[in-house]
């Protein structure tokens, strides 16, 4: 089974709740995919043995001056702006390519000639029975699925999968939602938490996943969340109210469930609730 965890924004408690299930659910045979590439956090939390790193790189085009006639075909293919062809010169914008190819199809002198762009690293290791992978954009790289797409591959098919995603709603986010048995959004009870968790649930509707909700510091601000989780008919997993205790122990960047004893049949009972949820 696949659970993602996700957020309409950051903040909210969302890797600290993936970080948390993961290690209270560690003796099922588990792993842990950060998808929060641009910035993976997890790793903070885990202190892991990073034992494998492998570069991701991405092909773009260069175009070879002496076999191109400016015919412009690879320009009108590119959806993307990466190509340029101007009458005497052609200019490529690598960090626009998403890699689709068509270009070196299109070109009738094969003046398109394939290169590599560093898009980032993918990191595997592990800590006890919890297997872990993560990746870490290149910094100045704005391009993050095809490195999540990555992430995602490096994982195996058996056992418990747990998916920290990015914050949001954008293509990161779908990127690391696709194929996922159930979500879990997490937010929190104000009116900021309310506008980005229906644009969340707006999102994961469209890819027709299963959810629920986790209410984080579920004491302060009003029942809005609530209210509209109830008109959407989408369970509320669990509620955080506000503790002191956990606030100092997230500052020292401690695992909750190891902490404080009590989280982790806490954590057991929200993966209780998300297998009630999906049947």
């Amino acid at each position: 089974m696949i659970i993602s965890i996700a957020s309409g924004k950051g903040g909210t408690g969302k890797t600290t709740l993936a970080a948390n299930l993961a290690v209270a659910l560690a003796d099922r045979n588990v792993q842990l995919l950060d998808c929060d590439v641009e910035e993976p956090n997890d790793h903070l939390f885990l202190k892991p043995t990073i034992t494998r790193q492998t570069e991701i790189y991405a092909e773009v085009p260069e175009i070879d001056a002496k076999l191109c006639t400016y015919c412009g075909k690879c320009q009108e293919i590119c959806q993307f702006n990466a190509i340029a062809i101007l009458p005497e010169v052609a200019l490529t914008f690598q960090e626009l390519c998403h890699s689709c190819g068509g270009c070196f199809m299109v070109c009738p002198e094969n003046a398109v000639l394939s290169r590599k762009r560093l898009l980032g690293t993918v990191e595997e290791g592990s800590r006890g029975p919890l297997r872990f992978i993560q990746g870490r954009l290149r910094v100045g790289e704005a391009m993050a699925p095809p490195l999540i797409h990555r992430v995602r591959e490096a994982a195996t098919g058996n056992g418990i999968t747990i998916v920290d995603a990015p914050p949001g709603t954008s293509c990161p986010v779908i990127a690391s939602l696709r194929g996922s048995d159930f979500v879990i959004l997490v937010t929190e009870p104000t009116p900021f938490g309310l506008n980005d968790l229906k644009l969340a649930v707006g999102a994961v509707r469209i890819l027709g996943i299963p959810m629920g909700i986790v209410v984080n510091r579920s004491d302060l601000g009003d029942d809005r969340v609530r209210e509209f989780a109830r008109e959407e008919k989408i369970p509320i997993l669990m509620e955080i109210p506000f503790d002191r205790r956990v606030a100092e122990s997230y500052a020292r960047g401690d695992i909750l469930v190891e902490a404080l004893p009590d989280w982790r049949q806490k954590m057991l009972d929200l993966f209780d609730a998300v297998c009630d949820a999906r049947k």
